[in-house]
């Protein structure tokens, strides 16, 4: 099964035509099935693996995704890049809906999910700087290219869900300088920094957040009604992106785990 795909993206049920000559894969893992059947398809001539990273028809809430088994499969199928699209909230005046932001940094403040594929032994895993510094870099620029207020840099904050932020937590974050917050870029970076894989966060801006003085708070309707305007936009920038990767990965997110005595072999 392994080396079907170089470039894996997890994103939502708007990307499933992202890819060409699509075919599904069943893929199993220790830790139990992913969210849904992967895609494996290309775009250009990139092989990539799609994942819903909610499952279809958003089957799966932010704090029950299968985070674990959905990075776990993606490797085992050869992917060593992955591209996440996501929806987040504005924590910046200056970020409204519509920007995208590709940060650089990551606060954790989930409560309840595994976020470790080592549970046994002693290994730590550096994770000062969160992203791949060259998918980054593309990514920008093809935000760019896209006509997207881009902001190249920023801290992501991850909250547990389902739920919103309170106004006093969302004024905390914001006085943190804390740039967007979201519930599922963690802990799909550090799962991909434990599998040695390139890990790229794009976010796009669909509200402002409870605390923001622009913002009057947010309903899970208006997020979706506002990413469902830009999907389209969104899909186009992402096989940009692919397209972009430097497949002899220049970076030193392969490295991850030079040195380091594994609990189990890597798929």
């Amino acid at each position: 099964m392994s080396n079907r795909a170089q470039i894996g993206v997890i994103g939502g049920s708007g990307f499933y035509s992202l890819l060409e000559g699509a075919e599904e894969i069943d893929v199993a893992t220790p830790y139990g099935p992913p969210s849904d059947t992967i895609t494996v398809g290309r775009i250009g001539d990139r092989s990539v693996a799609f994942i819903p990273r909610h499952g279809r028809g958003h089957t799966f809430p932010p704090h029950r995704i299968p985070y674990r088994a959905n990075m776990w499969a993606l490797r085992s199928l050869g992917v060593r890049q992955v591209v996440a699209p996501s929806a987040v909230g504005s924590l910046r005046p200056e970020l409204g809906p519509g920007a995208l932001v590709v940060p650089d940094q990551l606060v954790d403040r989930t409560t309840d999910r595994v976020q470790t594929y080592y549970d046994a032994g002693a290994v730590h895993v550096s994770f000062a700087d969160p992203y791949c510094p060259s998918g980054r870099a593309v990514a920008a620029a093809k935000a760019r290219e896209a006509e997207f207020d881009t902001a190249d840099e920023g801290t992501l904050v991850v909250i547990e869900g389902p739920r919103f932020s309170t106004r006093a937590e969302s004024k905390w974050y914001s006085q943190a300088g804390w740039s967007v917050i979201g519930m599922t870029g963690h802990p799909e970076a550090v799962l991909a920094r434990e599998l040695a894989l390139c890990y790229t966060s794009v976010c796009l801006v669909t509200d402002h957040d409870a605390g923001v003085e622009a913002g009057e708070g947010v309903t899970h309707e208006e997020v979706l009604a506002f990413f469902a305007k830009n999907v389209e936009r969104m899909r186009s920038m992402v096989r940009d992106i692919v397209e972009g990767l430097p497949l002899d990965r220049p970076c030193s997110c392969g490295d991850a785990l030079d040195g380091l005595t594994l609990p189990f072999e890597l798929p």
